[in-house]
C-alpha cells in the first residue's frame, strides 16, 4: 500500500444528468416549442407569459401545442423570446416575406408602407409572380430602409 502512496488520490465524479422539466422541448420545430423553452427557461407559467404577450393563458397553451399565434401577436412574441427563431432568406421577395412576418404586418398595411397594392405584395410573397427588376430595386431599397 505504502507504493500507493506516491500518487495523489482521485475520486470519480460524475455529474447527475440535468433532468427536464415535464414537456421540455427537445427539438425546436414549431414557434410553440421556442415559446415553451423560453418559459420553462424562465421558470413561468403559461398565464404568466399569456399576460407578457397579451394574450389569454389558453392563448399560450394552444401555441405550445402547435397553433401559430395569429400574425399581429408575433411581434410580442419575439419581444419574449429575444431572438427571431426563423432564417432570413438572401433574396429580395423572401427578405420583404421575413420583415412582413417579424413584424406583424398585414399585407394591406405592408402594401400602405410600400406604395404597393396588398393583391401585387401576395403575388410577390406567393411566388406567383416575379417581380420586375425595378421592383426588386424598390423592394431592396425599402428594407434598407428599415
Amino acid at each position: 500500500m505504502a507504493a500507493f502512496a506516491q500518487y495523489p488520490k482521485y475520486s470519480l465524479h460524475v455529474p447527475r444528468p440535468v433532468k427536464l422539466p415535464p414537456g421540455y422541448p427537445v427539438e425546436l420545430q414549431t414557434i410553440g416549442d421556442h415559446i415553451r423553452k423560453r418559459r420553462l427557461d424562465l421558470g413561468l407559467l403559461q398565464i404568466e407569459v399569456a399576460g407578457m404577450i397579451g394574450v389569454s393563458e389558453n392563448t399560450a397553451w394552444n401555441w405550445e401545442h402547435g397553433t401559430e399565434p395569429e400574425l399581429a401577436h408575433i411581434p410580442a412574441v419575439l419581444t419574449f423570446l429575444g431572438y427571431v427563431p426563423w432564417e432570413c432568406p438572401d433574396d429580395p421577395v423572401g427578405r420583404l416575406a421575413h420583415f412582413k412576418r417579424v413584424k406583424g404586418l398585414s399585407l394591406q398595411r405592408l402594401g400602405a408602407l410600400m406604395g404597393r397594392s396588398a393583391e401585387q405584395l401576395e403575388d410577390w410573397v406567393s411566388g406567383r409572380v416575379q417581380p420586375s427588376n425595378r421592383n426588386l430595386l424598390k423592394i431592396v431599397d425599402f428594407l434598407e430602409e428599415r
